[in-house]
């Protein structure tokens, strides 16, 4: 993710090619015929594909054999709604953590973004505070130039929100502060580090991750791929201050 560079290397046809103007297998014939023509890297071809073919027949297959019961899924029990800065795209007001304010401004502008950002950026937060899943769903597709209830609910109630208990995916798509560090170039201009739990200058999503952690662990501690994430929940010396800290919080901007 970068701050100058919203679409990156992203082709951005999910929007014509949700509003049927596109047919992916045409598309995906296109690609290969790139390939095989010498002008497209087998590494960009595949990674493409998978998303464009594999990714979008996973996710058609899943909201309609999973019907209208999917919609009610809780399995994290989040139910809090979502805060009006949120909603209403309203991020330079009040917003301060560079990664949010720049999704959302690109979101409001836009009305797309790549999905690293709806993923790790947008969907992490909402998970992390406990967002009623069905909500962020409809506020993804109403935002969201390509947003279908098709594309919308199963990756926002399942892949992002981990709100099926895993039917979709196999753990929760949380990540603090280190994460996004890693994976951007937000947090060098931010007032929150995100090395730091407590105080002014702790970041948002590293609190947010373990306070998450506290908040759902019983429902995800028999989930073998959380393990190492508990454990790591087990040695943090500052855990009631951090859990007290994100309370406090609570929808306010970060």
């Amino acid at each position: 993710m970068l701050a100058q560079d919203r679409w990156m290397s992203h082709s951005v046809l999910s929007a014509p090619i949700n509003l049927g103007l596109l047919d992916p297998l045409e598309i995906a014939g296109r690609v290969l015929r790139a390939y095989h023509d010498g002008t497209a890297r087998l590494s960009s071809v595949e990674g493409f594909l998978r998303q464009v073919v594999g990714w979008r027949d996973y996710v058609w297959h899943v909201y309609w054999y999973s019907g209208e019961e999917y919609r009610r899924s809780d399995a994290l029990g989040a139910h809090s709604p979502l805060p009006r800065w949120f909603a209403e795209l309203d991020p330079d007001g009040e917003v301060r953590a560079n990664c949010l304010r720049h999704a959302l401004r690109a979101v409001r502008e836009d009305g797309w973004t790549h999905h690293i950002q709806r993923l790790m950026v947008l969907g992490n937060w909402g998970l992390q505070r406990g967002y009623d899943p069905v909500e962020l769903s409809q506020w993804f597709q109403r935002s969201f130039a390509d947003g279908y209830d098709w594309v919308m609910l199963p990756n926002v109630v399942g892949m992002s929100q981990h709100a099926d208990g895993g039917f979709m995916a196999t753990k929760p798509y949380a990540a603090g502060g280190a994460y996004i560090n890693r994976m951007s170039d937000y947090c060098g201009g931010c007032v929150y580090d995100p090395k730091v739990r407590v105080g002014e200058t702790a970041c948002p999503f590293t609190a947010g991750y373990w306070a998450f952690l506290a908040r759902v662990r019983d429902r995800i501690e028999r989930n073998p791929r959380m393990t190492q994430a508990l454990r790591g929940l087990d040695r943090l010396p500052d855990l009631d201050a951090v859990v007290a800290q994100e309370r406090a919080r609570g929808d306010a901007a970060p």
